[in-house]
C-alpha cells in the first residue's frame, strides 16, 4: 500500500505516525511546500516575544527524526500542484526534483490554510507581515529586535493578533489593535469580550474597535493606516492578522468537492467525495459538536484528532469524527479566557433556545492567600444539555472549561456538572467547584427555585413595571450601584418586605448572584413577584 500525505504539521504529520504504527509495510510519502514537517504554530507569537528563547523548541518533528523513528519519506520544499484521481497520482513541483508525479493507493490531504488579505489599497506593502510559518515569525522577530521599531498597528483582533499584541508590548514597542467588529475574539460574547478588552487596555494596548481599515501607504520611514472613522495611525510596521482561507486553490478542477469558502467537504470518517481520498485539518469542513451545522474551525487539537482517523480508516479500523467543539484557551497579560461548545451568537444563527447563567467564583478556597475571582458563563437548553461555556479569569479558568467541555463531549446536563465529583483542597478549589456552581445555578433556573434574568433582558423591560432592589450592604452599595436601585440588605429583608410593592415585579442584585438568590427565595415565598439578575452587579456591563 502506497500513501501520499500532502501537508505536514498537525493534521499530517500525525496521520503519518499513526499509520507507520498501523502498518509496518506501507509506503508513506509526505509533501511539504515549506522548509519544516511540524512545528508548533501557536508557540509562534510567544518566539516572537522571547517567552520562547530557542527557536529549536519549535519543532515538534523533523524530516530526520520521521525517518529515523516511522521509516516516512519526507520531501521538503515539495508543493503538490495538481491531484489527478483518475489517474491516481499527485504533480509535484519540488526545488530539487523538478516537475514530476507521483503515485498513490490513498492520499491524505492537509494542506492547511493560509492568510487571508482583504482587498485594501496598499495591503501588499513590504512593511505588512503575517505570521503563519517559522519564516514569517523570524521576520517579525527580527523587526521587534530592532531598536529603531518602536510601533505595530496589528489588523485583526482574533486570536493571533490579541497574543501578538501581548508579546509584542511586553517588548515595549507601542500597539494598536483594529477590528473592524465591535469587540474582539468572536469566539466570545460581548459581555466576555469586553472583561479581555480591559486587560487589554490596562496593559497599554490601544483598541479602535467597529472599525475597518480603508488604506495602507508608506510615508518615509513609516507606514500609515487611514481608518474608516476618518483617524490616521502611523507605525513602524504592519502585522495582518485577520483570519484564514483553505489553502486549496490547487484543488480546484480536480473533481474533490468543495464548500464554498474553499474548504474539503468530507465524511465523518474524513474522507472526501473521492473514496481513497482523505483530508484533514484546517482545509476541511466539518459538524459544529452541538449544533450539527458545517463549520470550520482551524485548531491544532481537532487537526490531531482527524489525522489520526484518516489514518485508521486507511488501515481498516473503522473511526469516526464527531465533530468540533471549538474548545479554545489564550493568554492575554495576566488574563486566561477560555471557551467551549457554542456562543450565544451561534446558537441564535443556528435557531436554537437557550438559557443563559452567570457565576463568578473564586479559583481556589477564599481563605487560602491568593485566590482570584473568576467570570464563567455557562449556556444550556430548557431539557439542561449543556451547549457551551464562556471564562474569564486569572487562574483555573483552564480547568473548569476543560471539565466543560468533556461533560459537552458526553451529551451531559447541568445535572452532571452539579453531580461532579472534583479533586479540592484548598489551594486548588474549593468544596463546590466553580463547575458544580454553575451547575447547581442552572439546575435553580431550571427547577423554578430561581427567576433569572441578565442584564441585557433587564433593559427591554418597562422601568415602570419593577422595582430595583440593591441587596448588598449599604457600604457596597454607597461605592457603586445601578441608577434607581433601592438599598435594602439580604440580611433587613425579611422586616423590610412592607417597602417592596407587591402590584410590582421585585428585580434584585447583588454582586455575584448569590444573595441576589437568596433574596429571590425570600420574596417569592412571601407572594412576590421577583426577577434575580444573574451574576449580579459583577456582570452588569460598566459595573
Amino acid at each position: 500500500m502506497k500513501v501520499l500525505i500532502v501537508g505536514g504539521v498537525a493534521g499530517g504529520a500525525s496521520a503519518a505516525a499513526r499509520l507507520r504504527r498501523l502498518d509496518e509495510h506501507a509506503e508513506i510519502i509526505m509533501f511539504e511546500k515549506g522548509e519544516h514537517i511540524s512545528y508548533a504554530t501557536c508557540g509562534l507569537p510567544y518566539y516572537i516575544g522571547d517567552v520562547i528563547k530557542d527557536r529549536d523548541n519549535l519543532f515538534v518533528q523533523t524530516p530526520e527524526a520521521m525517518k529515523a523513528r516511522f521509516n516516512i519519506d519526507v520531501r521538503t520544499e515539495s508543493e503538490v500542484i495538481s491531484v489527478n484521481p483518475q489517474e491516481k497520482n499527485i504533480t509535484v513541483k519540488s526545488k530539487a526534483r523538478g516537475i514530476y508525479s507521483e503515485s498513490y493507493d490513498y492520499l491524505i490531504l492537509a494542506p492547511g490554510a493560509k492568510p487571508f488579505r482583504p482587498n485594501i489599497p496598499g495591503i501588499n506593502n513590504d512593511k505588512i507581515y503575517t505570521v503563519r510559518n517559522l519564516h514569517d515569525a523570524d521576520a517579525v522577530k527580527s523587526l521587534a529586535c530592532s531598536e529603531a521599531v518602536r510601533s505595530v498597528v496589528i489588523i485583526g483582533g482574533g486570536f493571533i493578533g490579541i497574543e501578538m499584541a501581548e508579546n509584542l508590548r511586553k517588548r515595549g514597542i507601542e500597539v494598536s489593535v483594529v477590528e473592524m467588529f465591535p469587540h474582539i475574539l468572536s469566539q466570545f460574547d460581548e459581555d466576555i469580550a469586553v472583561l479581555i478588552e480591559r486587560e487589554l487596555e490596562k496593559n497599554g494596548v490601544n483598541l479602535v474597535l467597529n472599525t475597518m481599515v480603508n488604506s495602507v501607504e508608506e510615508n518615509g520611514e513609516k507606514i500609515e493606516i487611514t481608518l474608516s472613522n476618518g483617524e490616521k495611525l502611523t507605525a513602524d510596521f504592519v502585522i495582518l492578522a485577520t483570519g484564514i482561507v483553505p489553502d486549496t486553490d490547487f484543488l480546484r478542477g480536480s473533481g474533490i468537492e468543495l464548500g464554498p469558502r474553499g474548504h474539503i467537504i468530507v465524511n465523518e470518517r474524513m474522507q472526501t467525495n473521492i473514496k481513497e481520498i482523505y483530508a484533514v485539518g484546517d482545509a476541511v469542513e466539518v459538524a459544529d459538536f452541538v449544533n450539527g451545522r458545517k463549520t470550520a474551525k482551524p485548531l491544532a487539537g481537532p487537526a490531531n484528532k482527524q489525522g489520526r482517523i484518516a489514518a485508521d480508516n486507511i488501515a481498516g479500523i473503522n473511526s469516526v469524527y464527531r465533530g468540533t467543539q471549538g474548545t479554545s484557551i489564550t493568554k492575554v497579560f495576566n488574563l486566561t479566557a477560555a471557551c467551549t461548545g457554542n456562543n450565544e451568537k451561534d446558537l441564535k444563527l443556528a435557531d436554537i433556545p437557550y438559557e443563559v447563567i452567570y457565576v463568578h467564583p473564586m479559583s481556589h478556597a477564599s481563605y487560602y492567600p491568593g485566590a482570584s475571582q473568576m467570570t464563567l458563563k455557562l449556556l444550556f437548553n430548557d431539557d439542561g444539555k449543556v451547549l457551551g461555556a464562556q471564562a474569564v479569569g486569572y487562574e483555573g479558568v483552564d480547568k473548569r472549561i476543560d471539565v466543560i467541555a468533556a461533560v459537552i463531549r458526553l451529551n451531559g446536563t447541568v445535572n452532571d456538572l452539579a453531580e461532579l465529583e472534583l479533586s479540592y483542597a484548598p489551594p486548588y478549589s474549593s468544596a463546590k467547584d466553580p463547575v458544580n456552581i454553575a451547575g447547581y445555578v442552572a439546575q435553580n433556573r431550571l427547577t423554578g427555585l430561581s427567576h433569572l434574568i441578565t442584564w441585557s433582558e433587564l433593559e427591554q423591560l418597562n422601568k415602570n413595571d419593577y422595582i430595583l432592589v440593591d441587596v448588598r450592604t449599604e457600604a457596597e452599595y454607597s461605592k457603586g450601584h445601578i441608577e434607581g436601585a433601592v438599598n435594602i440588605p439580604v440580611d433587613e429583608l425579611r422586616e423590610r418586605l412592607d417597602e417592596l410593592d407587591k402590584s410590582k415585579t421585585i428585580v434584585v442584585y447583588c454582586r455575584v448572584g448569590y444573595r441576589g438568590y437568596i433574596a429571590d427565595r425570600i420574596l417569592s415565598q412571601n407572594g412576590f413577584k421577583v426577577l434575580n439578575i444573574t451574576g449580579g452587579y459583577s456582570s452588569e456591563p460598566s459595573g
